[in-house]
């Protein structure tokens, strides 16, 4: 592992020390980030067209006022996704990209993400886990995105420097 050489022919351009894998990463994460939205969306959609489909005691499930209080919960989130998102989408259309700001779209929105799909879960109740729906994959799915490209706690951290300009790691 020490004292190998590589080829200039593969050395990434204009790129020296850890710039390079970093800004990897960050693209990376901001691609999670849309990820884990549309995952959200999906899995709301879902339990929308559930609650307005499924018929218990005479009336569609959506017309209960903890289902209507879930879904209202649900989408409200959404608006939180979008403008967290969009810190960083501005970031890299502006060729700025800051591993803070990136980060701290991909944490809100997984979060949010992960709320959004446990919520979509209880309104299909015991449909949620089957496969006939999509939801219970998404949760398992989500719970990976957790650890990689940073977890939970390392997203904190990266935004914590950012917020003090002090590092809490090397």
């Amino acid at each position: 592992m020490f004292d190998n050489v590589v080829p200039k022919g593969n050395l990434l351009p204009n790129k020296s020390g850890l710039g390079a894998p970093l800004g990897c990463l960050d693209s990376a994460r901001y691609g999670i980030a849309w990820g884990t939205l549309g995952v959200a969306m999906e899995c709301y959609d879902t339990a929308l067209r559930y609650a307005q489909q499924r018929i218990q005691f005479g009336k569609p499930i959506g017309g209960f006022q903890l289902t209507q209080k879930k879904l209202a919960e649900m989408i409200t989130g959404s608006p939180r996704r979008n403008c967290s998102h969009g810190a960083s989408a501005c970031c890299a259309t502006k060729g700025a990209r800051q591993h803070g700001t990136i980060g701290m779209a991909k944490r809100a929105i997984l979060h949010l993400a992960m709320t959004t799909a446990r919520e979509a879960r209880q309104i299909l109740g015991g449909m949620g886990i089957t496969n006939e729906y999509p939801i219970m994959r998404h949760m398992m799915n989500l719970e990976s995105v957790v650890t990689y490209e940073g977890t939970h706690d390392i997203h904190l951290l990266i935004t914590g420097q950012e917020v003090t300009g002090l590092a809490a790691f090397k």
